[in-house]
């Protein structure tokens, strides 16, 4: 914890599993969040949805691997085209 801010480390693989798992532990304001991303190294679609939702409601990633930013924002620039 930092200042009243969470802090959760990720690693490994992230996929729909982990993202409801996940989606369970954040029941709090996603602006008191962090996610630090640096050990991730696989994510699937849902993940990246979820990760991109986060950030969007207010949560914090660090250390954001830059393929998954990549694909966030090619996910964004599709859904604000529809």
């Amino acid at each position: 914890m930092r200042q009243g801010i969470l802090v959760f480390a990720l690693s490994g693989r992230m996929t729909a599993e982990e993202v409801a798992d996940l989606k369970a532990l954040f029941d709090a304001d996603y602006r008191k969040i962090v996610l630090d991303l640096r050990e991730v190294r696989l994510a699937d679609r849902d993940a990246v949805t979820f990760l991109r939702d986060c950030e969007a409601d207010g949560m914090k990633l660090e250390n954001c691997p830059a393929y998954v930013r990549e694909w966030m924002e090619r996910e964004k620039i599709k859904g604000d085209s529809i």
